[in-house]
């Protein structure tokens, strides 16, 4: 090419061009709140989950011309705006650049500033013959494609996104792994729950079972009827606090016959209610309204006051059989820590399959110790009880004998090859409006947990965050699994499980379709008896040494929030800091006050702080009033919430600053196919919610 020919040719306008009408207004979320793309972390996502990007130049930056090989100048304004440039006239030499293809696994085009665009987009600037031929990235690459705007349509380093369906056996595998990566947030509120009523180990069977049958089923719901993101549901440790509360209230001290079943019927009478209230929430709209007042500032440190308020339960119990407990905790944290980057058959075993392996190893250790006789003693029998024995060597090891073998469980003997879970299999719900009242409370904290779950998971597996109607129809659904959970009795609510994010990210698998065959198989595993015993003979130390690493791995999930806002801003550090002592330290005061500390109490020391109903400092005439204020009040999250809802709605502060959430609008699910495709309902569904625009798309 001539020099001649270079300076007459017009200079390439911009790619891809400028439509012919007035341009919508930008579609992206984070535009639209102000985001700057460094702090919003709005595109590629790391192992996990943190997401960065480069930020972009100006508008009125000097840029290179690749043709030229010279700074391009600054284009003149006039009136405040650029002056339109030349209509480009491509050479035929155009006809072989290289062209950069999108995936989409829907096989359509992608938007650009609201308008369809071809599903091969060609790239912005001609390369001249002379520069080399760009490199082709590996297939083990993480690549992404960015838009004018800043938002990654899809993301590329995603393994199966969220509507991709690679074939029965690929599905079958991922959504087995998927469940089995969180099998601890799966099993682990039953297994201290039923013990805390007073349960068999049978009974423990039967709950754990129950849990698996009803998450099953409301997995599937989920991803049919609700948000439709790929994302767990199951027994939260949202509710395991206030159904500890519950659980142990006076009047349910001393009681004769069945503890368990008792104080089941009040757990599901409670649950009922409250998950009545919460599908009202969501399905009048009124969730979408409060999420408004609802940001990552409030998220973030309520859900880490869930994690944090079970200090007293974690190491405690693990003490009973140290070299049981702390070598299960070190080998989990060796598993997800040291050797999380060392790759299987191209899959990170140990940091994917950290809290099964762990649980696995430790098990077949103390087996090993159990079978050698390192815990059995000469004339000592741990099946008598321990106000019977009368030899002091007994004694001194009784406590041992009880928590470090691993053969005193009797569950998976006992338990039958088949049992179906059925409804009201514990009795019929009592209804009392003073623990009503306290899970009501509590299920809007659910629904933050949730809120933040599908902004996360959003962000990683689909084209846009959801609407608003799609966040209330999520929310409305939860409430009536919770409504199963409480007809079946699984001792707590169900809401979305905010580590399935996390394990989003880490397996890079977020089709739909295998999280529903996992939910399938999850159903069948329920109504073999023997599947819950073996999870039900799971040593309590063992239990308390996942718990250590599942509520700190909750915490750290909460406090990720932050990223979403800026987090070094003074504002934020100040009322994240003061929620969180808060939540501490308030809840002190009230499971404290009025205790004398020589007090017998027929309760383990880990549940004394959830007695608090009986000796709260509030005190009125009305009984119940006083069970329901001295019992929130000591929760750790309500706190907590209440805290960094007030300063972060009253404190001023940027939208940029407070990290605002604005989900899709439903104009963006008409203007793109690819946003009604992930949440439109199937099987024509949707046509029932046309007329209530607030949970639709």
């Amino acid at each position: 090419m001539s020099n001649s020919d270079h300076k007459t040719r017009p200079k390439p306008g911009p790619w891809p061009p400028a439509p012919e009408s007035s341009p919508l207004p930008p579609s992206t979320w984070a535009k639209r709140t102000g985001f700057r793309p460094k702090f919003s972390g709005e595109t590629n996502a790391s192992d996990s989950g943190q997401i960065s990007l480069h930020p972009r130049p100006k508008d009125n930056d000097v840029q290179p011309d690749l043709e030229a090989g010279r700074p391009r100048p600054t284009p003149p304004t006039v009136n405040g705006e650029t002056a339109p440039r030349p209509p480009r006239n491509p050479p035929a030499a155009d006809k072989e650049l290289p062209v950069k293809k999108r995936r989409d696994s829907d096989g359509g085009g992608k938007s650009v500033n609201g308008q369809a665009a071809a599903p091969t987009a060609l790239v912005a600037e001609p390369v001249p013959a002379s520069a080399p031929v760009p490199r082709r990235p590996a297939r083990n690459e993480e690549v992404v494609d960015v838009e004018d705007d800043g938002f990654v349509a899809r993301h590329a380093h995603m393994k199966y996104e969220l509507r991709d369906s690679p074939g029965l056996v690929p599905i079958g595998l991922y959504g087995f792994q998927h469940y089995l990566s969180i099998l601890g947030s799966l099993i682990l509120t039953p297994l201290v729950i039923v013990p805390a009523m007073g349960g068999t180990h049978e009974d423990t069977s039967n709950a754990v079972s129950t849990v698996l049958f009803v998450s099953g089923v409301t997995t599937l719901l989920h991803t049919s009827l609700g948000s439709r993101l790929p994302l767990i549901q199951g027994p939260s440790f949202v509710f395991l606090a206030p159904a500890l509360a519950i659980i142990n209230s006076p009047e349910f001290h001393g009681l004769n016959g069945n503890n368990f079943k008792h104080i089941m019927k009040e757990l599901q009478g409670a649950i009922i209610i409250a998950s009545a209230f919460q599908a009202i929430l969501g399905y009048s709209g009124l969730m979408s309204l409060i999420s408004r007042l609802i940001n990552p500032v409030v998220v973030a440190p309520t859900i880490a006051a869930v994690g944090l308020s079970f200090y007293s339960y974690g190491f405690p119990v693990v003490g009973k059989c140290l070299e049981i407990g702390v070598v299960q905790i070190l080998v989990v944290v060796i598993f997800s820590l040291y050797l999380r980057k060392i790759s299987v058959f191209g899959h990170r075993i140990f940091l994917i399959y950290a809290v099964p392996l762990g649980l696995a190893i430790t098990w077949a250790a103390a087996f090993l110790l159990t079978e050698a006789g390192a815990y059995s003693y000469k004339g000592c029998d741990i099946s008598v009880p321990a106000s019977n024995i009368i030899s002091e060597h007994c004694r001194k090891h009784i406590s041992r004998m009880k928590y470090c073998r691993v053969d005193t469980s009797h569950a998976l003997k006992s338990s039958p090859w088949f049992r179906f879970p059925y409804p009201l299999q514990w009795g019929t719900p009592v209804f009392h409006w003073k623990t009503a009242l306290v899970m009501c409370v509590v299920s809007i904290i659910a629904s933050v947990d949730s809120v933040g779950s599908y902004h996360a998971s959003s962000l990683l597996v689909a084209s846009r965050p959801p609407t608003p109607g799609v966040l209330s129809r999520g929310i409305g659904l939860e409430g009536l699994s919770s409504l199963l959970a409480g007809l079946w009795g699984t001792g707590t609510g169900s809401t979305t499980l905010t580590e399935n994010v996390h394990t989003i990210a880490v397996t890079k698998m977020g089709s739909r379709r295998a999280v529903e065959l996992g939910a399938c198989v999850l159903i069948v595993l329920s109504l073999v008896g023997k599947v819950g015993g073996f999870i039900a003979s799971i040593p309590e130390v063992m239990v308390a040494a996942l718990l250590c690493f599942m509520w700190a791995m909750l915490a750290a999930l909460g406090l990720s929030n932050l990223r979403y806002s800026e987090a070094g801003s003074s504002r934020n550090i100040i009322i994240v800091g003061l929620s969180l002592f808060f939540s501490l330290s308030v809840p002190a005061y009230f499971q404290q006050y009025g205790m004398s500390p020589n007090t017998n109490l027929s309760v383990p020391s880990y549940l004394v702080p959830y007695i608090v109903a009986s000796h709260g400092p509030f005190r009125s005439k009305n009984g119940g009033v006083n069970y329901f204020m001295n019992t929130l009040l000591s929760l750790h999250m309500v706190i907590a919430f209440l805290v960094a809802f007030v300063l972060d709605n009253t404190v001023p502060g940027s939208r940029q600053e407070r990290g605002v959430y604005v989900w899709s609008e439903p104009e963006t699910a008409r203007r793109e196919p690819a946003v009604a495709k992930d949440y439109e309902l199937p099987f024509r569904v949707g046509r029932l919610f046309r007329w209530v625009k607030w949970v639709g798309l």
